[in-house]
């Protein structure tokens, strides 16, 4: 089967194409002249230049292939240009990378953008699967973990923003890859969606104290009431001075993030890691 891939010289698509090459699947990923391609030097990669916004050029780089697996975000608003190049390149069977953050009680601004997309997929006649992973973390790329990882390597002190008692189960970049390639050999999958996660979910306070038991050092948290943090921080982004964290980030960090991923079990035998064997695997490559 000949799949084409978006996204592919991302943090997650990286490790979805040489699992796709390596079970026998055929490959052409899109790029664009500025894509970084140095992650993907597999010679047996078939590369295709265009744009997510350009139906035309997405279509005529989609020809010949059988699957679309869409990792690109759909926070972008370029859904209906996917659906309209797949279908007119001829492409039946299409995965889709969505998130859980479309349940988000915040007014996030891409959430709208991205339940719409979600909407025009189950609607395109495609035969589709969604899958909707919860925070991803496992390498360098991942914005997430990867900071929170080296800034306790030198901090012995941890500001918290909040309680730090919210659930978080964040999933390991290749529990991903792994549910895609399920996904693509399962057609009981189609028309479905699906959440995925971590083994388990962990308060944010577990999440810390995982990581310094990893490390085998001693963190202190420093827990700070959430509400004067994101009045301050929405101030700063109103005034457009930049800060490393947002507000919106912080309201995140306080909200209920745990998905049961049964569905997802049972159709295609997802099977994630528990946090702390996927954060020992991060903490190494530190």
């Amino acid at each position: 089967m000949k799949t084409f891939v978006t996204g592919a010289t991302g943090f997650t698509g990286s490790r979805v194409v040489p699992l796709l090459i390596n079970n026998g699947y055929q490959v052409r990923c899109l790029y664009r002249a500025s894509s970084d391609r140095s992650t993907l030097s597999n010679p047996k990669i078939e590369w295709a230049q265009g744009d997510l916004s350009d139906t035309a050029s997405l279509s005529s780089a989609m020809q010949g292939a059988d699957a679309l697996v869409n990792i690109a975000s759909l926070g972008f608003g370029h859904a209906d240009s996917i659906i309209r190049a797949a279908k007119d390149a001829g492409i039946k069977r299409a995965i889709f990378i969505s998130t859980t953050a479309i349940f988000t009680q915040l007014n996030a601004k891409s959430k709208k953008v991205r339940v719409a997309a979600e909407l025009a997929i189950e609607t395109s006649g495609l035969k589709y699967t969604i899958l909707r992973p919860t925070m991803i973390y496992g390498s360098p790329r991942d914005r997430n973990m990867w900071r929170l990882i080296r800034f306790m390597k030198y901090s012995p002190i941890l500001p918290v923003f909040g309680d730090g008692k919210s659930l978080q189960q964040p999933i390991y970049v290749d529990d991903v890859a792994r549910a895609i390639l399920g996904c693509l050999k399962s057609d009981i999958t189609i028309g479905k969606s699906y959440n995925i996660a971590g083994k388990y979910p962990l308060t944010y306070n577990q999440v810390i104290d995982t990581i310094a038991k990893a490390m085998k050092k001693r963190k202190w948290k420093l827990h700070i009431p959430s509400k004067p943090i994101v009045v301050m921080l929405s101030l700063f982004e109103r005034m457009r001075i930049p800060f490393p964290i947002k507000a919106e980030q912080v309201l995140r960090l306080n909200e209920n993030k745990d998905f049961t991923y049964s569905d997802a079990q049972r159709d295609f035998g997802f099977s994630p890691l528990a946090f702390e064997e996927g954060v020992r695997m991060e903490i190494k490559l530190q």
